[in-house]
């Protein structure tokens, strides 16, 4: 296991990804975290925010009672506010939320209201995803990759639909009308904007009743939610945005039945988001390097070319559940409306033609 301890290197690091975040001398920053949270991350923020002038201070929270039978991991759907008023309102008055939670805010259901803001302004939110500091250092925001992603999201927000094949049998379709279209490229610079660290995708939150057909994850695509390269194949099939059968054999497939069966909830078999990563950096098989602990496989989520399918918690189709499974698809075809933008698991030229 790496050591946690204050680098030089890793304070510049988040200094570097807050200065892209446009902070200026005297913003307020909420260093948001709670009891079981990675301190370094926090520590970390604090220095480098007091770098930049700013105006920061801590909130820190309990980490709740486990409110299921089973582990809850990488789902950006943290429940550690609770729906606290005071809680809420805080963080909807300063300049940028730094989420240290551990699992994140991305998909909380209190973001709304945090987003809403307060006195007139909204806040901005960047999630720090709960990595060992050398994976943030390794996968450290560009710049360059902002009009990589904004021009991907501009051709998702064109398509109306989204279609994905590949050799191993997968063959799915999404139609994307009514669907939020959202893209990561790493910081955030604008009121009511979130991001998180690492980023670099373009994605897709479909309407309802809006994805079927068959997703089969081969040897070599990743379940983040168990940090596991899986070994097996599986095929689900998809109907009306929900898993309805769970095809295969293998040690992989018996823990992903056991899984989402212990959840008792409909919406975790549901299509929570879909799209493809984009970021250089990011590396597939970067999970053969950390143990467990260390890492919480975001970097996995955007490396170049993989096709993102996540079930679970889905505001604009208004499901919302703890039970969640991110799968990053290798060597994958991802059309729009019949226009290849990722061939067999590479980006197609053209899609970074803004960059």
């Amino acid at each position: 296991m790496l050591i946690e301890r204050i680098e030089a290197r890793w304070i510049d690091a988040f200094e570097t990804a807050l200065r892209l975040c446009e902070l200026k001398e005297g913003d307020s920053v909420a260093i948001l975290s709670e009891s079981q949270s990675r301190r370094v991350l926090i520590d970390l923020a604090e220095l480098a925010l007091a770098r930049l002038g700013c105006r920061a201070f801590h909130l820190v929270l309990p980490s709740p009672r486990p409110r299921a039978s089973v582990p809850i991991r990488s789902t950006g759907a943290s429940d550690a506010l609770g729906g606290q008023i005071p809680v809420i309102r805080a963080l909807a008055a300063v300049t940028l939320v730094l989420d240290c939670t551990v699992e994140g805010l991305l998909h909380a259901p209190e973001l709304a209201g945090i987003l809403a803001g307060a006195d007139g302004r909204r806040p901005r939110l960047l999630m720090v995803s709960n990595e060992h500091p050398e994976i943030l250092e390794r996968t450290l925001p560009d710049a360059a990759l902002e009009p990589v992603v904004r021009h991907a999201m501009q051709r998702l927000r064109a398509a109306q639909r989204l279609t994905v094949r590949s050799a191993q049998g997968t063959d799915l379709a999404v139609d994307l009308a009514g669907a939020r279209i959202g893209g990561v490229w790493g910081y955030c610079t604008k009121p009511g904007q979130v991001a998180h660290w690492p980023g670099g995708l373009c994605l897709a939150f479909p309407a309802r009743s809006s994805t079927r057909g068959t997703l089969v994850l081969a040897p070599g695509d990743v379940n983040l939610t168990f940090k596991r390269y899986l070994r097996d194949r599986i095929a689900l099939t998809i109907e009306d945005d929900y898993v309805t059968s769970i095809d295969g054999s293998g040690l992989d497939v018996d823990l992903m039945r056991s899984y989402w069966s212990a959840w008792g909830d409909r919406a975790a078999y549901a299509v929570s988001h879909v799209g493809w990563g984009l970021n250089p950096r990011a590396r597939w098989d970067a999970l053969a390097f950390y143990d467990k602990r260390d890492c919480n496989g975001t970097e996995l989520r955007a490396f170049a070319g993989n096709f993102l399918y996540s079930t679970g918690a889905n505001e604009v189709a208004g499901r919302h559940t703890l039970g969640h499974f991110d799968l990053p698809l290798r060597n994958c075809t991802v059309t729009l409306d019949g226009v290849a933008v990722v061939e067999e698991g590479v980006v197609v030229e053209g899609v970074e033609e803004n960059r």
